[in-house]
């Protein structure tokens, strides 16, 4: 068989069974595992999955740039952003991730509605400029100019102050395995921490980013209390998350 076509097997058995293990492919195949983590490495390098300890899991495609991400699975973002706003109670102290979806969210949440708003996203805070009840907390720090948040030591010494009582997290991987992950090191070390902030922490959660992974992990599926999406789970993933008591909306 040639290396093309057992890579492309690879691929096929990653989209059926979420993750691949280099021991079990190298019997499936009969070579040997330096061989499989050789093609599991050149498939990493086409950003067609990602690399974890013994094998591999499907790779995210919600990390690209800001500005292409608001053009991608638009109408699945409206759903899950009209479901994440009817969350919000008044007098609610909510942490808002930045992101497309939740850059949705806020433009729905009802101009009635007095609440306090904490994000590090400069547009999220913007956003809520004519918010007549909204109290709007902008978390300063390094710009990270890929998602349009602030990160950095001196932001998550800012949020130690804040006891919330939800945290709208945005992720660009939800797996079983790998649980909620992210494309950069430094944005999932924020989230992590704005989590522990928050009485509860709501993933939302579009389409391509479910049984995907991304290079950094946030935490585990147990860090949420609620994940919403648009439509059903697969079985695998509802049963996962009602062991976890993880509420799906």
């Amino acid at each position: 068989m040639l290396s093309s076509q057992r890579k492309q097997l690879i691929l096929d058995i990653l989209a059926d069974e979420k993750q691949v293990i280099s021991r079990e492919l190298s019997q499936r195949f009969s070579i040997s595992e330096d061989s499989i983590r050789r093609d599991l490495r050149e498939l990493a390098a086409e950003g067609k999955l990602q690399r974890v300890h013994g094998g591999a899991l499907a790779v995210s495609t919600a990390i690209a740039p800001f500005e292409t991400r608001k053009n991608v699975q638009t109408q699945a973002k409206k759903v899950i952003a009209r479901k994440a706003a009817a969350l919000i109670q008044p007098g609610n102290i909510v942490i808002v991730d930045g992101g497309t979806t939740t850059g949705e969210m806020v433009r729905l949440i009802p101009k009635t509605l007095p609440f306090t708003l904490v994000t590090h996203s400069p547009s999220i805070a913007v956003s809520m400029v004519d918010h007549p009840l909204a109290e709007v907390i902008l978390i300063g720090g390094q710009l990270y100019k890929h998602s349009l948040v602030t990160v950095g030591a001196a932001m998550i010494e800012s949020i130690q102050r804040i006891h919330a009582d939800l945290f709208f997290m945005g992720v660009t991987g939800i797996h079983a395995t790998a649980g909620f992950t992210t494309a950069n090191y430094e944005e999932s070390c924020v989230k992590r921490a704005l989590s522990e902030r928050a009485a509860e922490t709501v993933v939302m959660a579009s389409p391509e980013k479910l049984n995907s992974a991304s290079a950094f992990a946030i935490g585990g599926l147990e860090i949420a209390s609620t994940l919403i999406v648009e439509e059903s789970l697969d079985d695998e993933m509802s049963q996962l998350l009602a062991r976890l008591q993880i509420t799906v909306i």
